[in-house]
């Protein structure tokens, strides 16, 4: 029996009539989970970069970002479209007007096509809400949410700061703005088992319109990195992060969209798995998996 699931260039190509590529951006922004509003620290396995390690650098102005941006792309971005990201951080923490202003202005700039924003679900008020609504009436929108795990209790070690409630109701509030919706998890947070992790691909598929997977990362700087030193949780071995892949997939059904298979980590900064450094051994590694156990990607 196969199973078929969406990549999100085939989405694109179906929804925009042609290959997009994504600009990482960086908004400036911080967190509410760093400054103390609902926590200290961050995340454990969030870095100094929060999350946006490859992100152009916030201290130049959107513009430049966007034209830095395509320029690292190269040839192959020359002439294309682009959706304008904003992943660093908490895309819609801070003064709103101001990040408005900033997105407003991204996605006036050539090629720009779509707009996605990675985000928190306790950061999601009424205002926050009217301003993607705005956003959304120009051109596509794509909100972001990092769930990681449905583990109330995995949720808690890895310091998240907000519970599974403000998912379930961001989702329902974006789902009225007509955005798509996405959900980020990571594969091997300490203490989970693999049915904890297959049970977050089963909450995850009844709500959001597409996810991202990721392999842990251990990352200098990272209150995770203390941990693992410590031995107190080992990381995934290429085969069971593989295995679990092919298992989320099969789980997912067609219309959530597979916005990631698998994630980098800073390589000067990755403390383990190191495996996971080789992103095209992964990635070919991956596809072997897959289609040992006949999953393939949808047509275009």
């Amino acid at each position: 029996m196969s199973h078929t699931y969406v990549s999100a260039n085939v989405y694109c190509r179906r929804i925009f009539g042609c290959k997009v590529y994504k600009l990482a951006l960086s908004a400036a922004t911080s967190c509410p989970n760093r400054d103390g509003t609902a926590g200290v620290g961050g995340c454990v396995f969030c870095s100094a970069g929060g999350s946006g390690d490859f992100a152009a650098s916030a201290e130049l102005p959107v513009a430049r970002q966007i034209e830095d941006a395509k320029r690292t792309l190269g040839a192959k971005g020359e002439g294309l479209k682009y959706i304008a990201y904003f992943q660093s951080y908490t895309g819609t923490y801070g003064d709103l007007a101001r990040l408005e202003r900033i997105y407003t202005e991204a996605v006036s700039q050539p090629n720009i096509v779509g707009l996605s924003i990675a985000t928190r679900p306790d950061c999601l008020g009424p205002e926050t809400l009217a301003m993607l609504r705005r956003l959304s009436e120009g051109m596509p929108l794509w909100v972001e949410l990092g769930l990681q795990t449905s583990n109330e209790e995995t949720a808690r070690r890895i310091n998240r700061c907000y519970p599974l409630a403000a998912y379930e109701k961001a989702m329902e509030n974006l789902a009225a703005l007509n955005v798509h919706r996405i959900t980020h998890v990571i594969f091997g947070l300490p203490g989970e088992s693999r049915e904890d992790m297959l049970q977050t691909i089963r909450y995850v598929a009844e709500r959001a319109d597409g996810i991202k997977l990721q392999l842990l990362h251990v990352l200098e700087g990272t209150a995770l990195a203390g941990s693992y030193r410590r031995g107190e949780f080992r990381t995934l071995k290429p085969e069971e992060y593989y295995e679990l892949v092919a298992d989320a997939l099969e789980l997912l059904p067609e219309n959530v969209i597979i916005h990631r298979l698998t994630g980098d980590g800073a390589k000067r900064d990755l403390i383990a798995p190191l495996w996971s450094a080789d992103k095209k051994r992964v990635l070919a590694d991956l596809n072997r998996v897959l289609r040992s156990r006949n999953i393939r990607p949808a047509e275009c």
